[in-house]
């Protein structure tokens, strides 16, 4: 069974115990891949910014941070161990796969880091590099297409699903007269100490902005 896996990932592992250590969640006992899922968003982080370094040479910093943040994210990463299939290879505890545990975003996207980090510790950081640009396939290269303007609420709630933090909240003030109101709109998010604020013609436009302004300041504390 774990050698259709190898076919599906692109990789054979020489130590079959830390494939099979990485496939294992916490809900199975120990020893489970808890540790190699640090490992690996750690090796994904690296090889996922220096793609990103390499081929958007005029980005800027802010703007390499977010795409990255979504390259990352759990969406993303849960998108990846489904097209890989990991969820059938994936050891669960009796009342995680009664509840369907195979199925769960966060385990899928956790087991994936953990295979990454076992595929390091069995090959080396070129190895990671070719089965990470083999699973993202085109996605790095869709990313050209993304700008933060663009679309900022979302690339907000990508980035905050990616560090598990809860959705962002939008407070909006409406003055001026009917036909010429203003929208100021206030971004802000439990368990973060920032808040930004939006100014437009319509509340959509103020919040995109307020979106941006929050993305902005998380990019600066980041520098």
């Amino acid at each position: 069974m774990l050698a259709d896996l190898s076919s599906l990932i692109g990789y054979r592992f020489k130590d079959q115990t830390l494939l099979k250590r990485a496939l294992r969640h916490r809900s199975a006992g120990d020893p489970n891949n808890e540790r190699l899922e640090f490992l690996g968003d750690a090796v994904l982080g690296i090889v996922i910014a220096e793609a990103l370094y390499q081929h958007h040479p005029h980005a800027r910093e802010g703007e390499l941070s977010r795409m990255r943040s979504i390259l990352v994210s759990g969406v993303h990463l849960t998108e990846l161990a489904k097209k890989l299939e990991l969820g059938s290879y994936i050891e669960l505890g009796a009342g995680e796969l009664k509840s369907g545990g195979r199925h769960r975003e966060s385990i899928l996207a956790d087991s994936l880091e953990a295979l990454i980090g076992a595929i390091y510790l069995d090959s080396d950081m070129a190895t990671c590099r070719r089965c990470i640009f083999k699973w993202y396939g085109e996605k790095l290269d869709e990313l050209s297409e993304m700008r933060p303007a663009k679309d900022a609420k979302s690339y907000l709630q990508e980035w905050l699903q990616a560090h598990k933090f809860p959705l962002p909240i939008y407070t909006a003030t409406i003055s001026g007269k009917p036909h010429q109101q203003t929208f100021e709109v206030i971004c802000q998010v439990h368990g973060l100490p920032h808040q930004a604020n939006g100014v437009g013609a319509s509340r959509r436009k103020a919040e995109q902005l307020a979106a941006r302004h929050y993305l902005d300041l998380y990019c600066q504390d980041s520098a």
